[in-house]
């Protein structure tokens, strides 16, 4: 009985391997050298194309320049506009020859100057003049203009303050432009010479009486006197003139108002007349 237990409780072993069949053989590695072959050519590009693209990039830089040019166009046109608002109020708060000595300082302020565009600007004055305007939904110039070809045009005008001269160069009618070139407020025309005396925006000072009476002098009776004025000038809370005072002023000089034009919200426009006088009409009367 001891020796059958002993046979059942002895534990089978399996026979022991050889060392070497746990250990992998060795297997030899053999390395194929790979031969590369430079299948690479180098690139190459048709004349013609060459050309393409270098005109493309010459196109490019020529856009970015005019871009450029036009952004610094851009630029100098509002330091222009800031300026001549600055000028401007100093127009309206000295005497005519003071603003004459002012410009004589520096010419370049007021006087125009023509080149080819992007290069083209006019002195300082009309430069921001202009950027002022293009803003505007309607400039008075052009409204006066529209008013005169309404008209005769055997109708001879005197431009007082005249800017570019754009009155003279849209209408028949013959045009007498005056701006900012003496000392004092004459012009050379002969008393009641005229039909059409024009203030667009230029009548300022504080000596315009003297202009409108110089306006009088050079129309004929019943003449027309236009006056267009910015809106904020005819604004009394905000500083500006009472518009019927101001016409009332006016009318004292020997003129009557014919009508007040508050259409436009930039801009005021009078129409007035020149008033005959009595011993004019006496001697008419008498002659006839």
């Amino acid at each position: 009985m001891k020796g059958q237990n002993r046979k059942k409780g002895r534990i089978k072993h399996n026979k022991p391997q050889r060392i070497e069949e746990y250990v992998q053989p060795k297997h030899s590695i053999k390395h194929k050298k790979k031969t590369y072959q430079n299948t690479h050519q180098p690139l190459q590009i048709h004349p013609s194309l060459f050309l393409l693209l270098l005109l493309l990039l010459l196109l490019l830089l020529l856009l970015l320049l005019l871009l450029l040019l036009l952004l610094l166009d851009k630029v100098r046109a509002r330091l222009a506009g800031g300026h001549f608002r600055m000028i401007n109020e100093k127009l309206y708060t000295c005497t005519g020859k003071e603003a004459l000595d002012y410009f004589k300082e520096d010419p370049e302020l007021f006087n125009m100057l023509h080149l080819t565009y992007p290069f083209h600007f006019f002195g300082q004055y009309h430069t921001g003049y202009q950027e002022q305007m293009s803003h505007w939904p309607e400039q008075p110039v052009n409204k006066i203009i529209k008013w005169l070809k309404g008209r005769s045009s055997s109708l001879i005008v005197a431009d007082f303050g005249c800017g570019d001269a754009r009155l003279a160069k849209n209408v028949k009618n013959k045009v007498f432009s005056f701006d900012l070139v003496s000392n004092n407020p004459s012009v050379p025309l002969d008393s009641s010479s005229v039909d059409v005396a024009v203030f667009c925006l230029s009548l300022m000072g504080t000596n315009y009486a003297s202009y409108l009476r110089e306006a009088y002098r050079v129309l004929k009776p019943s003449g027309w006197l236009l006056i267009a004025k910015v809106e904020s000038r005819f604004d009394p809370t905000n500083g500006g003139a009472d518009p019927d005072q101001f016409t009332k002023v006016v009318c004292e000089m020997e003129f009557t108002s014919e009508l007040k034009d508050f259409a436009n919200k930039m801009f005021v426009l009078l129409y007035l007349k020149k008033k005959v006088r009595f011993h004019v009409l006496r001697l008419r009367y008498i002659y006839s």
